[in-house]
């Protein structure tokens, strides 16, 4: 007896159900992916500003020991690699800039133009330039 030779393939029905399978994975994890680069932003943001401000409170303490008045740097020490900080400093990742521009702390820390960070070297005060809804990273 010949053994009938049947070819073997994917009905449509199939195919169509493999693609709504597929649909609904992406439709979980691509949110998910978002919400995980969001949190990988406000984590670098939180780093840089802890390393400056330890920065900022060790140039403090030096100059307290060194000339018996503490006092903070300059927005020009600031930005001079090398005097403050030993590495440049990452650029926000909220604004994409690492400049930094001098302002005046307020009882809300004022965000305003395209620098990446903001420094009152009054009072020593460095926060995010920036503003996110829902994150508010000038607030740290």
């Amino acid at each position: 007896m010949i053994a009938a030779h049947r070819n073997r393939a994917f009905t449509l029905v199939e195919l169509i159900v493999v693609i709504v399978v597929l649909a609904i994975l992406s439709g979980v994890a691509i949110p998910k992916y978002f919400d995980y680069a969001a949190k990988a932003k406000e984590s670098a943001c939180k780093a840089t500003i802890g390393a400056v401000r330890s920065a900022l409170a060790n140039w403090f303490a030096n100059q307290q020991l060194t000339t018996g008045t503490g006092a903070y740097p300059t927005l020009v020490q600031m930005q001079t690699l090398g005097t403050v900080m030993q590495e440049p400093i990452p650029a926000n990742p909220f604004k994409d800039s690492n400049t930094i521009v001098q302002a005046t702390w307020a009882a809300t820390p004022p965000v305003s133009g395209n620098a990446g960070w903001a420094y009152d070297p009054t009072q020593g005060k460095f926060w995010a330039n920036s503003t996110t809804t829902g994150i508010n990273e000038h607030l740290w």
